[in-house]
């Protein structure tokens, strides 16, 4: 399958989801359990993101340059600094790792 086909496919099942997001009746998703549910899958699907996007390469994991600047990123964003900022200073380190090893 051409990879112009699968993104094509892919696209339209998102926007799919979002349509149906709007059909359901507010009743539903004013319920507190889904309301936690939904909270609680956001922070998953992120972190598992985070796990496979920073961690692995080529389905082996990998220990590079992106770490240091995720834990970077990580204290950064504990001490409330600017997102800008925070995403500069990671993607400076890796950069420096990366040119001095």
């Amino acid at each position: 399958m051409n990879i112009f086909i699968g993104v094509i496919i892919a696209s339209i099942a998102v926007f799919s989801w979002k349509i149906f997001g709007y059909l359901i009746p507010e009743r539903y998703l004013d319920h507190g359990r889904i309301k936690n549910i939904a909270s609680l899958l956001t922070i998953a699907l992120l972190a598992a993101l985070v796990g496979v996007q920073g961690f692995t390469t080529q389905s082996q994991i990998t220990f590079d340059a992106r770490i240091p600047a995720l834990l970077l990123a990580a204290i950064m964003l504990k001490f409330k600094a600017p997102f800008i900022f925070t995403v500069a200073a990671a993607a400076g380190l890796a950069a420096v790792i990366r040119l001095v090893f």
